[in-house]
């Protein structure tokens, strides 16, 4: 295990080592290769015997789940999880896009492709749950009706009891639970003495798998039910290679580009002492007890702390910079006013619903105190014990360090003691044009620092900015009649000051 985690983190190495010129092209196979294997295991899984009973238990609710708040705090880290959220890596992809880039069409193509994997994934996983829920319940039938056998042989149980169109020989299950059901009448009493199972494919189903569990556990073991077993095993593995190759590298890119951006580091450097750091730290994972590690870290570094880094970064929006300003900004890049819809939600719905999310998950944290299963190996079963004090203060400890660079960085800046970038002037080039940072200039010397492709040209004024009004005001900006070019040909407009914001 040491070794595929050193063979692991070079993959990720060796993929971010260059930026976005090496991650990028790593993206394009991470990112498609599964979905031709989630392709091939639906066809697979739904030719599948009991298919249907999983879908069918897929899509079917269970209310009482409704009312727990950990399992809305598992939703929303999902969807975090997925697209990013929270970690950095969606900002240090796009800031490699051009200022008029369309986000808005690209914040919804990536929204519905996430919705749509996670369904497609999703009938996958539990069509193939429910053949190995029918495997094990027929293996469950099987051995019951070998159980009864030897009561009948014995004379523990009548002959009287079993119904006279059972056939032994081939059992189905609809015969085994009537006559289970026949025998818990009879012999009331004495029934829980004889140790028969109900065998009720609904309680295979049931057996809830999560976390590594599900791929390394249940979903392989239904694997190995398939035609081909090893060549399917094959491909579901390299899958996962490409799935978590994907996530890290968004993580990794989230970490090293504003690092490398604000302070300068070399890239290749820094991205191999944070790949060797990581290694390090992961060797944590691979002793005996990883598993246990591995499930304090998932559970608990990154559900609440990420709840709380997504909340503050809709609140600094919505709130702080406000919605208004951000509404205007979104006009100037799209060329049109977004639709009201956004407004409402940024501003009240989705701080509102991260609010009481975070607070009924940390009221939950303070009743019931945290856990984890254990394999208890004298009694050979598994058991829910309560974190001790050292984990209690490592949990505590995790949450802390995830959330701390926040306030920390506030106090630094609030006191000048870290600088945030603003005193600085940037040039950068592009195919022959230049672009100048102008975020730390005033107004009225705008105009002094847009460039033209030939200096005699005078650049034409910036239109002038008026404040967006929030739902129903007209577009701050309209676009230019020039052909070449929003606002001209010949040169290209910085991002307004940072003084107007």
């Amino acid at each position: 295990m040491t070794l595929c985690l050193l063979v692991a983190w070079t993959i990720v190495g060796m993929a971010v080592v260059k930026g976005i010129q090496s991650s990028g092209k790593v993206m394009y196979f991470s990112s498609l290769f599964p979905y031709v294997v989630l392709a091939c295991f639906l066809v697979r899984g739904l030719l599948l015997r009991g298919a249907v009973d999983g879908i069918l238990h897929m899509f079917t609710p269970k209310l009482d789940k409704m009312l727990d708040p950990q399992v809305w705090r598992d939703a929303a880290t999902q969807v975090f999880f997925a697209l990013g959220l929270g970690f950095g890596g969606v900002i240090a992809f796009s800031s490699y896009n051009k200022q008029d880039n369309n986000c808005h069409f690209d914040a919804a193509l990536v929204s519905f492709i996430n919705f749509f994997t996670s369904v497609l994934a999703t009938l996958v996983v539990f069509a193939v749950l429910g053949f190995k829920a029918n495997i094990m319940n027929e293996k469950c039938v099987v051995e019951n009706a070998e159980k009864i056998l030897g009561y009948l042989h014995n004379n523990v149980l009548s002959r009287d009891l079993i119904p006279p169109h059972v056939n032994f020989s081939h059992l189905t299950t609809k015969d085994y639970t009537e006559m289970y059901k026949v025998i818990m009448t009879v012999k009331e009493d004495r029934f829980s003495a004889l140790g028969l199972d109900p065998c009720l494919l609904e309680d295979e189903l049931n057996k809830s798998v999560q976390g590594t569990g599900l791929a390394f556990i249940a979903f392989t073991e239904a694997m190995t039910h398939f035609p081909a077993s090893p060549f399917w095993s094959v491909m579901f593995f390299l899958m996962l290679i490409n799935l978590g190759l994907g996530s890290m590298i968004g993580t990794m890119t989230g970490i090293t580009t504003p690092i490398i951006d604000t302070f300068k580091v070399p890239k290749e450097i820094f991205t191999v002492g944070c790949c060797v750091f990581a290694f390090f730290v992961g060797l944590l994972f691979v002793q005996r007890s990883g598993n246990y590690f591995v499930t304090m870290f998932d559970d608990y570094s990154a559900t609440l702390p990420l709840t709380v880094i997504v909340i503050l970064e809709n609140i600094a929006v919505a709130w702080i910079y406000g919605t208004k300003k951000f509404m205007q900004e979104l006009t100037e890049m799209l060329g049109f006013r977004p639709y009201r819809f956004y407004f409402y939600m940024w501003k009240f719905v989705s701080p509102l619903f991260m609010a009481v999310l975070t607070t009924a998950s940390v009221i939950q944290l303070g009743v019931t105190p945290p856990g984890y299963s254990a394999w208890i190996k004298e009694e050979a079963a598994e058991r829910y014990l309560y974190f001790p004090n050292w984990a209690m203060a490592l949990l505590i400890t995790l949450i802390v360090v995830a959330t701390l660079p926040i306030p920390v960085v506030f106090v630094l800046r609030h006191f000048h003691l870290l600088s945030d970038g603003s005193n600085t002037l940037s040039v950068s080039y592009k195919k022959g044009r230049m672009m100048k940072d102008i975020s730390n200039l005033e107004e009225n010397d705008e105009t002094r620092f847009i460039l033209s492709k030939v200096p005699s040209e005078a650049p034409s004024p910036m239109p002038t900015h008026r404040s967006y009004l929030g739902p129903g005001s007209t577009s701050p900006l309209e676009p230019s009649g020039n052909p070449n070019g929003r606002y001209g040909s010949g040169y290209l407009l910085a991002s307004t000051p940072e003084s107007e914001l």
